[in-house]
C-alpha cells in the first residue's frame, strides 16, 4: 500500500477549519475502510463536522487522527497548498505534517495489518475539530460513549525516536475592561481609558513568566531531556524555560470607539500554557487581582498531564521505533495542546507518535517526508500486532 499516495490524496481534500467541514474527508477514509472490510460509524452528516470510528474491531488499543487542517492561503508556497504533490521525497501541502500524513499511515498500516490477519488488533478514531479544540470532534465522541478508555496512540507529528507521553496545562480567558469615556484630547487629565487599562493588565501578565514551579523529580527529569530534544528540533535557544514556565499569548484585542474618545470598553483574549507544578485556580485568582478595571467573562481550563512512562502503549511503541529507526529511543513530554488532554482526563493512557516535519507546522511549504510515512506505517504495524497479544 503506497503511503504516500494516501497521504496526497487527503492533503488534496479541503477541509480547514474553520469552517470545519470533514464530509469528503471522511468519507474517502470510510470508503478506503470499507474496501478492507472494515466498518465504520460516521457522525455528524448532517452539519459536515464529521467524525469516524470501526466497528467490530479491537477494544485494548485506540488509534487516532484528525482530518481538519488550519487554513492555508496560496501567497508563498512552492506547490500550491492543496495539490498533495509528491515532489523531493515529500508530499507537500496543508495538513501533510499536522496530521494528514499521520491518519495515511494508519490506513496504510491497517491495510497491512488486515492482510495478514482476519480482525483488526485496534479501533480507529478520525475526528473533525482538534484545531478549534474538539467540541464537536474528540469530545463528542466521548460524550456519545463511542470510544471507551483504553490505551491510545494519536498519530500527531513528533520527533523520530522521541513520542510524546504530556502536554503543559491550558488557560483561556476572555476578558473585558471598562473605562469612563471622554474627549480624547484631554486624557490622561480626564477620563480611563479600558484600552490603556488591558495594557496595564497586559504588563503584569508578562512577569508570569519570570516565575519557578516546583515539580515531582521525576517529572523535573523528564522536562529537562525533553527541553534538549525540542530545543534541537525547532532550533529555538532557552526551549527548556517554555517548559517550565507560563507562557502567555494576548490572542485578540479589540476596544475603542473611536480616536477622539477615551475608549469605554475593551475586549481580550488571552492563553496561557501552564507548567507542572502551578495551581490553575490559584493563578486564575490572581490573574483577576491583576485586572483593575476588568471581568473576566469565561474561562476554560486543562491541567497539565502525563501518561505513566512505564505503560505498555509507551513501552511497546518505544519497542517499535527502536526496531524501525534504531538509535535511543526515549518519550518527551511537550508545550503544545492536542485532543491527548481530553482523553487522559477520561481514563486513556495516551501517547502521541506520528510522521513530519515538526519546522513546518501550520506554517508556508508544510511537507512529510515519503521516509517519514513509510516508517510510521512500520511502527503502527508493529504496535497492532503487539496489541494482538493479551497482557500475562
Amino acid at each position: 500500500m503506497d503511503v504516500s499516495r494516501i497521504c496526497a490524496d487527503l492533503v488534496a481534500i479541503k477541509s480547514e477549519n474553520p469552517p470545519g467541514n470533514t464530509a469528503d474527508a471522511i468519507e474517502y477514509i470510510r470508503c478506503f475502510l470499507e474496501g478492507l472490510g472494515i466498518r465504520s460509524t460516521v457522525t455528524g452528516r448532517d452539519t459536515g463536522y464529521c467524525n469516524l470510528v470501526t466497528r467490530g474491531t479491537g477494544s485494548d488499543l485506540l488509534l487516532c487522527g484528525h482530518v481538519d487542517v488550519v487554513p492555508a492561503l496560496d501567497e508563498g508556497w512552492k506547490y500550491p497548498p492543496f495539490s498533495g504533490k509528491t515532489e523531493e521525497g515529500y508530499v507537500w501541502g496543508r495538513g501533510a505534517t499536522d496530521m494528514k500524513g499521520g491518519c495515511a499511515a494508519i490506513l496504510a498500516a491497517c491495510s497491512e495489518t488486515i492482510d495478514r490477519v482476519s480482525h483488526l488488533p485496534a479501533t480507529l478514531a478520525f475526528v473533525c475539530d482538534e484545531e478549534t479544540g474538539g467540541e464537536k470532534g474528540i469530545l463528542k465522541l466521548l460524550s456519545d460513549n463511542l470510544i471507551s478508555p483504553c490505551d491510545c496512540l494519536i498519530a500527531e507529528p513528533s520527533p523520530m525516536r522521541h513520542p510524546s507521553i504530556g502536554q503543559k496545562g491550558l488557560c483561556r480567558l476572555e476578558m473585558k475592561f471598562s473605562g469612563t469615556p471622554a474627549h480624547g484630547s484631554l486624557y490622561p487629565a480626564v477620563g480611563t481609558s479600558a484600552i490603556m487599562a488591558a495594557v496595564s493588565f497586559l504588563s503584569r501578565i508578562k512577569t508570569l513568566h519570570d516565575r519557578d514551579y516546583p515539580a515531582e523529580e521525576w517529572t523535573r527529569k523528564i522536562i529537562g531531556m525533553s527541553s534538549e530534544v525540542l530545543g534541537k528540533e525547532f532550533d529555538i535557544p532557552g526551549v527548556s524555560r517554555i517548559l517550565k514556565k507560563i507562557t502567555f499569548n494576548p490572542g485578540i484585542i479589540r476596544g475603542g470607539e473611536k480616536s477622539n474618545v477615551v475608549a469605554q470598553q475593551c475586549c481580550l483574549d488571552l492563553e496561557l500554557r501552564i507548567p507542572w507544578g502551578c495551581s490553575i485556580p490559584e493563578l486564575i485568582s490572581e490573574i483577576s487581582g491583576f485586572a483593575e478595571h476588568g471581568t473576566i467573562l469565561s474561562c476554560s481550563t486543562q491541567e497539565p498531564s502525563m501518561t505513566d512512562p512505564s505503560s505498555r502503549i509507551v513501552a511497546i511503541t518505544c519497542t517499535e521505533v527502536r526496531k524501525v529507526c534504531g538509535g535511543d529511543v526515549s518519550p518527551i513530554v511537550q508545550w503544545a495542546a492536542s485532543d491527548a488532554r481530553h482523553l487522559r482526563n477520561a481514563g486513556f493512557r495516551v501517547l502521541e507518535y506520528g510522521p513530519g516535519e515538526i519546522p513546518t507546522l501550520h506554517a508556508v511549504n508544510e511537507r512529510v517526508a515519503i521516509k517519514s510515512l513509510e516508517n510510521a506505517t512500520l511502527i503502527y504495524q508493529g504496535i497492532m500486532n503487539a496489541y494482538k497479544i493479551k497482557p500475562g
